[in-house]
């Protein structure tokens, strides 16, 4: 849809207190809000539910005896999700239509519901609004507003499928973790350019209708949805097969300091003809052209692993470098919904470090099939 002929001119500015009444029931009445799913005049499925196999990972014996901690869904030891949970069960990717919402500060209402989708830019919410749009679909998420791995296997796929049902609008552009390299140039206008994406951006808005998504599930849907954006980017480069690469994480980020991290990476260029990108130091299309046609992307649990997981073909590999007290399942979702291998190495604590026996990296990567 053209955003010019959804936006509605010469409207004047609006005035809403709805972020106040909700603070005020939050605060002094602790009152809950409502999910704004249930307040949608019209829900409707976009692709139907489906099931499919979620194979146990690849991993050398004792690996999980040195997990101490661990994030994220599901909130208990990995070994469940890495042993592998045989037929799982993927909810529908679903659309809701709201009428009369508002975007205050980064934060959806409607009525008495109330969605946050990035931080409130100061102390009070703002009450003049100056945009007005007849109707609009809200692609980002909390998560991909704070991290560029979701960001990108999140927002971007659903990207189009807002575009088509109306002006696609995102709070901000997600600025976390390696989306920022260390000059402060940012990866997302990059991929946005490869991609097609060029969304609305706006912390405050008025909309006459606004299509919201709950498009979580790993569905065959998301699936395709995602190959079709690894089809993009590889648009752009040559490929050509090649056995891996090493995707560096360095300081950057949430600190998950690999000791040992370059010199893992070089004893695999040197011994299994790697390559190394460091995606701090480069841009998309260096990112792209090195990671496009890798047998196997390895590197430390964290968002910069999803510059290789982009472009990483069904069958391919992906072998995660995990830290013992943060062990992290989310990227095993991933390779099993897209038919790919996932295998890990925990490492053993080192000052307010970890290290990780580059022995076992080889053995655990003997361990995929050929």
């Amino acid at each position: 849809m053209s955003q010019s002929n959804m936006l509605v001119s010469g409207a004047g500015a609006k005035w809403s207190f709805a972020a106040y009444k909700h603070m005020f029931k939050e605060k002094v009445a602790r009152k809950a809000p409502l999910d704004l799913q249930s307040v949608a005049v019209k829900t409707w499925d976009v692709a139907p539910p489906d099931e499919s196999i979620a194979p146990p990972a690849f991993y050398l014996p004792n690996q999980l005896e040195r997990v101490t901690g661990w994030q994220f869904y599901p909130f208990e030891h990995p070994r469940r999700t890495m042993e592998g949970n045989g037929l799982v069960q993927h909810g529908p990717t679903r659309a809701f239509l709201l009428k009369d919402a508002w975007l205050i500060d980064g934060a959806l209402y409607k009525g008495d519901a109330k969605s946050w989708l990035s931080p409130r830019a100061g102390w009070l919410p703002k009450i003049r609004i100056e945009h007005e749009i007849d109707r609009a679909a809200m692609y980002c998420t909390v998560g991909g507003n704070k991290w560029f791995g979701s960001w990108m296997v999140d927002d971007c796929i659903t990207y189009p499928m807002a575009s088509q049902l109306g002006v696609p609008v995102t709070t901000e552009l997600a600025e976390t973790e390696i989306s920022v390299t260390r000059h402060g140039i940012l990866h997302a206008p990059g991929y946005e350019k490869w991609l097609g994406m060029n969304p609305l951006r706006m912390r405050n808005a008025f909309f006459r209708e606004l299509v919201i998504f709950d498009d979580i599930s790993q569905n065959r849907h998301k699936h395709m949805r995602f190959r079709a954006m690894t089809e993009k980017l590889l648009s752009h480069v040559n490929v050509n097969s090649h056995p891996g690469v090493f995707v560096l994480r360095g300081n950057k980020g949430e600190l998950r300091l690999l000791r040992n991290e370059l010199e893992l990476a070089e004893r695999l260029r040197e011994r299994r003809g790697f390559r190394i990108i460091d995606p701090s130091k480069s841009d998309v299309a260096t990112i792209v052209a090195a990671c496009a046609g890798a047998r196997t992307v390895i590197g430390i649990e964290g968002s910069q692993l999803i510059h290789g997981v982009n472009v990483l073909a069904p069958g391919g590999s992906l072998l995660v470098l995990q830290p013992p007290d943060r062990f992290v399942c989310f990227f095993k979702y991933l390779t099993d919904r897209d038919q790919q291998n996932f295998g890990f190495v925990v490492g053993t604590p080192d000052g307010e470090g970890f290290r990780i026996d580059p022995d076992e990296v080889e053995r655990t990567l003997d361990l995929f099939p050929a």
